[in-house]
């Protein structure tokens, strides 16, 4: 049975790792967001973010949090972590290291 999966990044940053990661081609019918459209739901407020979130979480079956160098303590992605544990989603850590050089 394939998971349906919910990823959780620091956006600025992170966009571009979770960008990586779903194009792996591994993890069917999850498209990433725009730029465009990630502005858009922001400008909304907090309530149109946890809506959207919601929304986004509902019939996965786990969420994956892309831990980089200022994802500790974010207001969105501990909203989302915390959701999905009392969802009784699986939830999977994955460290990322930016590149070197």
């Amino acid at each position: 049975m394939a998971r349906r999966v919910f990823f959780s990044f620091h956006y600025k940053p992170d966009n571009w790792r979770a960008s990586q990661v779903r194009n792996m081609g591994v993890i069917e019918g999850n498209a990433p967001v725009s730029d465009n459209d990630w502005e858009t739901i922001t400008r909304g407020g907090e309530s149109v973010i946890q809506n959207w979130i919601n929304g986004q979480l509902d019939g996965k079956s786990c969420t994956i949090v892309l831990i980089g160098s200022a994802t500790a303590g974010r207001k969105w992605i501990n909203y989302e972590i915390e959701k999905s544990w009392n969802g009784e989603k699986g939830v999977l850590e994955v460290i990322s290291k930016p590149p070197a050089g």
